[in-house]
């Protein structure tokens, strides 16, 4: 079955370029009303430019229908504008593609606090503001779909990526917060943690390599990702055709008492603690509670 969006509207932030660029287009292709958001700056978060309006007349050239917007996602009001003129124009908006980010990188030792703060501002705050300007239509409409943008960096870490790992697994908890939130007004919220050649990986992936990871091929995930039938609460990782599923698992864990309880009791139980024999895939924070009240009760 062909997944198409007649009749919805999406919004795609930092869609001037690379990925984003490749969403907007793809969204357009089979569809759906695009909002192209773009600031316009370097990949520091630096500069304007008209990156966004290029997009819009790419769409409109495939005889879609687009909007450019210039609004930045770490200004609230700014957003909160955005979604307020996406339902003027098209009365509504039913898909959020977070995907603005910037990139600067140094060892944590060498990064200023500013950038350190800058970067969680642009990526973690600027998802949760673009959200959040969404949130109640989407609920209104008992339709949404939400998705985040992670990073292999966040889930795994990478080495002077402090800024940009932190923001990008705080992005993927986010998202397992508002899919609980959003479930009861069919608001699905799922998290991609993409690889691709693009503007913010110039320069990191040797030429073969960058060309491999071409934007387009994430884009299959990020469509399926927010299309009717959708799943929800999902992390999936997506580059050059490749897509994977990623998960934060919780292990059965060791009941220590009396003497054991202590951080020598720790030590000496260290194996089982870590045994990933029965691990879950908890839904909820709370199971991590009601696994331990399983355990007290057969201790």
């Amino acid at each position: 079955m062909t997944i198409r969006f007649d009749g919805r509207v999406a919004i795609v932030t930092g869609a001037g370029g690379g990925l984003g660029r490749e969403y907007a287009l793809e969204l357009a292709r089979r569809g759906a009303k695009v909002v192209v958001n773009d600031l316009g700056g370097s990949r520091d978060g630096t500069g304007h430019s008209d990156a966004a309006l290029k997009v819009v007349q790419e769409i409109e050239a495939l005889g879609g229908e687009a909007m450019s917007n210039g609004g930045s996602v770490a200004e609230y009001d700014q957003m909160a504008e955005m979604v307020a003129r996406a339902k003027e124009r098209w009365g509504g908006v039913h898909i959020l593609i977070n995907n603005a980010g910037v990139l600067r990188d140094k060892s944590f030792a060498k990064m200023e606090p500013a950038d350190f703060e800058f970067v969680i501002r642009v990526h973690l705050i600027g998802s949760a503001f673009a959200t959040k300007a969404c949130w109640e239509t989407m609920r209104e409409q008992n339709y949404g779909r939400i998705l985040m943008t992670a990073s292999s960096s966040g889930l795994y870490g990478n080495f002077g990526q402090a800024n940009y790992g932190a923001a990008k697994l705080g992005i993927a908890g986010l998202a397992k917060t508002l899919y609980l939130e959003g479930a009861k007004n069919n608001i699905k919220v799922n998290t991609l943690a993409p690889t691709a050649g693009t503007r913010m990986t110039e320069g990191l992936l040797p030429g073969p390599m960058f060309e491999a990871f071409a934007p387009d091929r994430v884009v299959p995930a990020a469509l399926f990702l927010v299309g009717d039938d959708a799943p929800t609460n999902q992390i999936v990782g997506a580059g050059a055709g490749v897509f994977q599923a990623a998960y934060v698992t919780l292990t059965q864990g060791a009941l220590l008492q009396g003497d054991e309880l202590s951080p020598e009791g720790v030590a000496a139980h260290w194996a089982e603690i870590t045994d990933r024999a029965g691990e879950i895939v908890p839904n909820a924070g709370g199971e991590q509670a009601m696994l331990i009240a399983t355990k007290l009760q057969r201790g």
